[in-house]
């Protein structure tokens, strides 16, 4: 069949990894006995662990959810004590989102299983294979993230 193009399957590889590995990384979340995180929640904590003190609009920047995704989730969150929302001083529209204490002790085990995780999806990988293979993700995503730019201002 000349001329036809060989069918891929990064795509849907990708999102069976991605369904995969959010049941087995909910699954070590409750061997923790953190059952009231789930992995999107972890992925505000994560985003905010490199830098919290950041407004709403940057945040779901970083973790890529809508809106109103974003606030239902840190309402979970800031009524479980893990974060608050401060008035900006400059700005009274802008919230700046703040880790509290209590995230201390989440984030040691977070970061526990996070390593876990990190082994699993690396397991007969070389150093080499796997920055490689993490520029071809990046790749894919801002191949992705153009087009929504572009499909956005259309």
């Amino acid at each position: 069949m000349k001329g036809m193009k060989q069918l891929r399957e990064g795509g849907f590889l990708i999102t069976r990894i991605h369904q995969l590995a959010g049941r087995l990384f909910a699954g070590k979340l409750k061997e923790y006995n953190l059952n009231e995180i789930n992995p999107a929640q972890g992925r505000i904590l994560f985003v905010l662990w490199q830098k919290d003190d950041i407004s709403i609009l940057e945040l779901a920047k970083k973790t890529s959810l809508g809106k109103s995704t974003l606030t239902s989730m840190l309402d979970r969150l800031e009524e479980a004590g893990y974060l608050e929302r401060i008035p900006s001083g400059s700005d009274r529209r802008k919230i700046i989102i703040k880790l509290s204490a209590k995230d201390r002790k989440l984030r040691n085990i977070y970061k526990k299983v996070s390593n876990e995780m990190t082994e699993l999806f690396y397991n007969g990988f070389s150093a080499g294979e796997i920055s490689e293979f993490e520029k071809y993700l990046r790749q894919i995503l801002n191949n992705l993230t153009a087009f929504e730019r572009q499909t956005k201002n259309d």
